[in-house]
């Protein structure tokens, strides 16, 4: 059952543009905090002495959040309306940060791994009701240039964490055999994770600030829905596993997040290896990748210096996202996406079976490719189910638990097979998807103005 069609128009035109900035405040600033697990992954191997697997419980405890707490969030969002919903998940968040200062001040692992799931158990309730609120904000037919504009913003944030967390966790910290951490090393990355997470809790809090003041912009611009269409999380729940477009679509969220996060935590590790990286200068010699790795005078790159270079990952779904929002204007989604897909999956597969100095130039380049696969993935599922909106967003967000599922496996690849091999699983991931996309380029479109009845 859809809940009835309300026009985004409620506001003026100008309302809804600037309710549409503040919403993508907010995709920053979940992407600055979830690209700073790349290299807190690396971290927490050196000062814990953990193996990949145990190293990857911290992705894992990040992302299992999704799985546990989305149709809450929805049940949440559909019964008291977007703002309190982003203001409790704001809050959340701060609650995150604070476990994770004392994580941090008492060394304690299992901390950091609480620390991480409440904190983003905050970031779901924020996704779950900011992806399908951009959409809305505006024409229903440009929700797909919408969304993935946003998304380009919050893959600047992405950018710019695992450039900050590389200078303040892994200064001096090397996961090598052989290698060891000393006590003040050790300390010093600590301090840095204390230093991180305490100037994240500020920024949230401002945030919680902001969108406190923006309240009335967004509820002008997107009014709450009537009482009488309001769900429960039973009722949401049942909708969504009744729609098969929005398992579809679930599956292949979970899939493209877990090689996404699979191939972000374990890059670092990818390029300090020393079949890749770890005895070659050739990636200083490229501009702007080598000023930002900022090369410390010793032969090949440390984990510091690979960890600066995930930044490029994430920074070529940044430049995918602004790519994709002009060609999302002049081609159909569904076909993009099939492109995509498939590139993403022959970088792979590159990676795995001929690997060298080229495999780690061509593996920071798949983050090219995962750009538009989550808002793609998203609108196109939403349009083609039955579900209402708030039923699609509450499984396609529980989905995202495949970043806690996929990585922890790959890691266990890696820890038999190498780091390069184990990249076979996210290649998988990516040839699932891209018959994903074939199949929904040829599917009926149910809900052409889906994201006009987001409430």
């Amino acid at each position: 059952m859809d809940a009835p069609s309300q026009t985004p128009g409620a506001g003026t035109k100008s309302t809804a543009m600037a309710a549409f900035a503040a919403v993508t405040v907010l995709f920053f600033a979940w992407g600055f905090i979830t690209s700073l697990i790349d290299p807190l992954v690396a971290a927490v191997k050196g000062i814990f002495t953990l193996s990949d697997a145990e190293a990857q419980l911290s992705a894992s405890a990040f992302f299992i959040a999704y799985g546990l707490m989305s149709f809450p969030a929805a049940a949440l969002i559909a019964r008291f309306h977007s703002v309190p919903s982003i203001l409790t998940a704001l809050s959340t968040m701060v609650a995150g940060c604070l476990v994770m200062l004392a994580a941090a001040n008492l060394a304690v692992y299992p901390l950091v791994l609480a620390g991480l799931f409440v904190l983003a158990s905050g970031i779901t309730i924020l996704q779950v009701a900011a992806n399908p609120l951009a959409a809305a904000l505006g024409d229903p037919k440009r929700s797909h240039f919408r969304l993935t504009f946003s998304q380009t913003f919050n893959s600047f944030g992405t950018f710019l964490g695992p450039l900050i967390g590389a200078h303040l966790f892994l200064q001096g910290v090397e996961v090598k055999e052989g290698t060891v951490v000393t006590d003040a090393v050790r300390a010093q990355a600590l301090a840095g994770i204390d230093a991180a997470y305490f100037w994240i809790c500020g920024l949230i809090a401002a945030l919680v600030i902001f969108f406190w003041v923006s309240r009335r912009i967004v509820n002008e611009a997107v009014p709450p829905a009537p009482l009488g269409t309001r769900a429960g999380m039973g009722e949401l729940i049942r909708e969504a596993f009744a729609s098969r477009w929005a398992m579809l679509g679930g599956l292949a969220i979970f899939l493209y997040v877990g090689a996404e996060v699979a191939i972000g935590t374990h890059m670092a590790f990818l390029l300090n290896g020393d079949s890749v990286w770890g005895q070659s200068d050739a990636a200083f010699g490229v501009p702007l990748l080598g000023w930002f790795m900022g090369s410390d005078g010793v032969s090949g790159v440390s984990l510091q210096e690979a960890t600066k270079a995930v930044a490029f990952y994430w920074g070529g779904a940044m430049v995918g996202r602004a790519i994709g929002s002009v060609l999302l204007a002049r081609m159909p989604a569904a076909k993009l996406l099939t492109a995509f897909t498939a590139a993403a999956a022959l970088l792979c597969l590159y990676v795995v079976f001929v690997g060298g100095v080229s495999g780690g130039f061509v593996a920071l380049s798949i983050g090219l490719f995962n750009s538009i696969m989550f808002p793609v993935i998203f609108s196109l599922t939403l349009e083609r189910s039955t579900a209402r909106a708030e039923a699609v967003s509450g499984l396609l967000c529980t989905a995202i638990v495949g970043g806690a599922a996929i990585p922890y496996l790959t890691g266990q690849l890696s820890d038999a097979v190498g780091y390069g091999a184990a990249l076979i699983l996210p290649a998988a991931c990516y040839v699932a998807l891209c018959i994903f996309a074939v199949a929904a380029g040829r599917a009926p479109v149910r809900q052409a103005s889906a994201a006009a009845t987001v409430h």
